[in-house]
């Protein structure tokens, strides 16, 4: 059987699936975080438990092409990395070419059938891209938490334990706080905050998207903020006329950050879509590659 390998991965999981020839689906997996960036050679391994659980009972022998979306691809340069990804292809059976790309094309992918366009991606992270097929012509942010990532998930946590450490118990969302760190003082949320594993601090952003949409005062304002840092992430890229693909948790479920972003882009008549499952968009483009090659052979 021909089967055709697509993959997201990303700072949270790493989503796998496989499809035959004609489009259906005919295995998902998912496992842990998938970013080299952030957790180094180790994606390589989640990544590969994801392709396993995807491949299920077929035979890897049987995948003809599959492409990799990969948040943090340009640390792929570093020997050790690369060796990592190859070696789980070995592992895991794969014969066929696997080509690893930016999250950002196989994000586009997956939400427009345009070749070209920009996207932006708001999960953990948060980056925009100009793509031109499979070339990422131009980004924006997508700096880690320390330099950038601005309006992403992580940052929206950081915000939110930033507001409660500096106004312990002021506001229903500095309580809340309080409550997720199970911190009885301000300086208990420090020493919490301090010890805690960086991508963490993400797990907040759902607790600041509800605490806007009810109304928070403090939450709205960080929506706010985020939204602007989005936009202006989106500017940065210089295409004011590219319509744009919304990807990453923050943008594609009913958040106020992404229906503030909606409304940003409503408002300059900017066409807007989202990506709606990008390992699947992986494995669109991997398949177009293949077909590319069979007709091409002929």
């Amino acid at each position: 059987m021909v089967l055709i390998l697509g993959v997201d991965a990303g700072g949270t999981a790493s989503k796998a699936v496989v499809v035959s020839p004609d489009g259906t689906v005919l295995g998902r997996g998912t496992a842990g975080p998938g970013n080299p960036s952030a957790v180094g050679s180790v994606a390589a391994v989640a990544i590969g438990a994801a392709v396993r659980g995807a491949l299920g009972p077929h035979d890897p022998g049987g995948v003809v092409a599959g492409v990799v979306g990969v948040a943090g691809v340009s640390i792929l340069t570093d020997p050790g990395v690369a060796t990592a990804f190859a070696d789980q292809w070995t592992d895991i059976g794969l014969t066929c070419p696997v080509a690893v790309l930016g999250d950002a094309v196989t994000a586009f992918a997956s939400g427009t059938g345009a070749t070209a366009g920009a996207v932006l991606i708001a999960g953990t992270g948060a980056v925009a891209a100009l793509v031109d097929g499979e070339r990422i012509v131009r980004t924006a942010d997508g700096l880690g938490w320390l330099l950038g990532d601005e309006g992403s998930g992580l940052w929206l946590g950081l915000q939110a334990v930033r507001h409660a450490a500096r106004h312990w118990s002021s506001s229903g969302l500095a309580v809340r706080v309080a409550l997720h760190a199970g911190a009885a003082s301000a300086d208990d949320l420090v020493h919490w905050a301090q010890r805690l594993p960086l991508g963490s601090f993400a797990a907040l952003a759902p607790v600041v998207c509800e605490f806007a949409a009810a109304g928070d005062p403090a939450a709205i304002a960080i929506v706010g903020e985020a939204v602007e840092r989005l936009i202006a992430t989106l500017d940065a890229l210089d295409a004011p006329d590219a319509a744009v693909v919304l990807a990453g948790g923050l943008l594609t479920a009913a958040t106020p950050v992404r229906a503030g972003v909606l409304e940003a882009l409503r408002v300059r008549g900017v066409a807007v879509g989202t990506a709606h499952d990008p390992a699947l968009g992986a494995a669109r483009l991997a398949l177009q590659g293949w077909s590319s090659r069979t007709t091409t052979s002929r």
